[in-house]
């Protein structure tokens, strides 16, 4: 008990630092899970194309990221770029590195949502003159976003988890300060288990938010 009481004194006297911690955490996991999304859409768009040169490109780049481990990447480009003459701060290296990743995962539950749809009537919108940006926007987009609720949110939900491998590359978001915390009063325990409970709170109301967009977005009588 003891134990607890100081650690849980050791957490007030560092709670500015933390909440600091915190705030980048949110703003990373926020900005990738934004910008992810609309990439997402953007290279599922660039899936439709009828070049077949074009979508070998578009495949070969959501294969690639999936394929490819995110803290490889970061590395590559936090340690690997400067030798190039590219340097970057912790904080651009993650936005632009998870936004690769994050929107060839969503752009993947698109276009298996998108198979899910009906031909024919994409095919009777095209017949009434509809361009192929309306057809996309009118019909696809708004289709697939809806059955690709689920997908997407749970790629939200495992953007603030992997948020916290930044501290790899010196990016100081929450992790790294219950890193230090733990560094200065050896309780690891304790600080592994505080941060669980945090990240296990934040989830916890994104998978409020989701069941409820989930929920509004529900066509009556249909099964998403």
């Amino acid at each position: 008990m003891m134990a607890l009481t100081d650690f849980l004194r050791d957490v007030g006297n560092d709670s500015a630092l933390l909440l600091g911690g915190l705030r980048s955490t949110l703003l990373l996991a926020t900005t990738i899970s934004i910008t992810g999304f609309v990439g997402g859409v953007l290279v599922f768009f660039c899936t439709l194309t009828s070049n077949r040169i074009g979508r070998y490109w578009v495949e070969s780049y959501i294969s690639f990221f999936i394929g490819t481990p995110l803290l490889v990447l970061l590395f590559l480009m936090y340690y690997g770029l400067p030798q190039w003459g590219v340097r970057l701060s912790p904080l651009w290296v993650s936005i632009i590195g998870f936004t690769l990743n994050v929107a060839a995962y969503n752009a993947r539950y698109l276009t298996t949502a998108y198979r899910g749809l009906d031909t024919g009537e994409l095919e009777a919108a095209r017949a009434q003159g509809f361009t192929s940006w309306q057809v996309f926007t009118l019909i696809t987009l708004p289709q697939v976003l809806r059955l690709s609720i689920p997908g997407l949110t749970n790629q939200v939900i495992l953007n603030l988890k992997d948020s916290s491998i930044a501290f790899l590359i010196q990016y100081t978001e929450f992790f790294a300060q219950i890193q230090e915390l733990s560094a200065r009063n050896f309780k690891f325990f304790q600080a592994y288990l505080f941060a669980g409970i945090v990240y296990l709170g934040l989830v916890s109301v994104i998978v409020l938010i989701a069941r409820h967009l989930e929920a509004k977005c529900m066509i009556p009588g249909v099964r998403g």
